[in-house]
């Protein structure tokens, strides 16, 4: 092992050790500080979709921010986000903290699967954040693209997943291209995002390392966020890719494979292969 790879391996094992031992005190308090947030900031969303439409799109986003800052995570962008009224942002998706790190940059809602209505808690967040769920089990998916459509329609932005699931962030998952359908052959603005965790308390996470924020496969949703919240810092990288046009495409599935090109070719730029 030459000396540039031991210094890596040694860093490595001080980002293990750190994450090991955790600090369940830290966890806490940035639990019982995003409580207070929450609570504080519901009541006025609840009255801003009633009534002031513009104001229910920059609560949350504010909310992601301050709770960004409360849980330690510390946001890099590299590019920016496309100015207008509509736009579709296609993200791979590592951890629940994407929501959280890309609500934070983007007046934009989100689309998830319909199983999250139904989580406690964080279900009911995401009705107040004007989540459009889709069933992707629906044997009849035009209703589903129909939602999607209408949101985009009025005009709003949102963020999919096309993966259809989380990953480890080591790779981007194939796209399905179903909810493409959306935008097929319109002039909407398709925006593809990476995300990539590049590092906790300032060390490089490596492959070994990133299941401490990736929540994917079997793992319990409780266990896995109170050992993420115990943890210090992560640094998250957000690249915004060029924009491109659903009508410059043949169809839904040209379209979809644009943007996992972009998408993959990001996380890989600088992570591990």
């Amino acid at each position: 092992m030459n000396t540039a790879q031991g210094e890596m391996a040694a860093r490595n094992d001080e980002a293990f050790a750190i994450a090991k031992i955790g600090n369940p005190w830290l966890a806490g308090s940035r639990l019982a500080a995003y409580g207070l947030l929450t609570a504080a900031l519901l009541p006025f969303q609840a009255a801003a979709l009633a009534c002031w439409p513009a104001l229910a799109r920059a609560i949350p986003r504010a909310h992601h921010r301050l709770t960004a800052g409360i849980i330690g995570l510390r946001v890099r962008c590299d590019g920016a986000p496309v100015q207008d009224p509509s736009v579709l942002f296609v993200s791979n998706h590592v951890s629940y903290f994407d929501v959280i790190a890309l609500g934070s940059l983007l007046d934009a809602g989100f689309v998830a699967k319909s199983d999250v209505a139904a989580w406690p808690v964080f279900g009911f967040l995401a009705r107040l954040c004007r989540t459009v769920f889709i069933d992707r089990r629906a044997t009849d998916p035009r209703s589903q693209i129909g939602n999607i459509r209408a949101r985009l329609d009025t005009p709003d932005s949102l963020i999919v997943f096309p993966e259809g699931t989380s990953s480890d962030g080591s790779r981007v998952l194939p796209f399905k291209s179903t909810l493409f359908a959306a935008v097929e052959s319109s002039a909407v603005l398709i925006q593809p995002i990476s995300i990539r965790y590049a590092r906790l308390n300032g060390i490089p996470i490596g492959r070994a390392y990133r299941p401490f924020y990736a929540w994917f496969g079997d793992m319990d949703l409780a266990p896995h966020l109170w050992s993420a919240l115990s943890l210090g810092s992560a640094e998250i990288i957000i690249r915004f890719h060029d924009p491109v046009r659903a009508s410059d495409f043949a169809d839904r599935k040209a379209l979809a494979n644009h943007c996992y090109r972009q998408v993959a070719e990001g996380v890989g730029r600088d992570g591990e292969p």
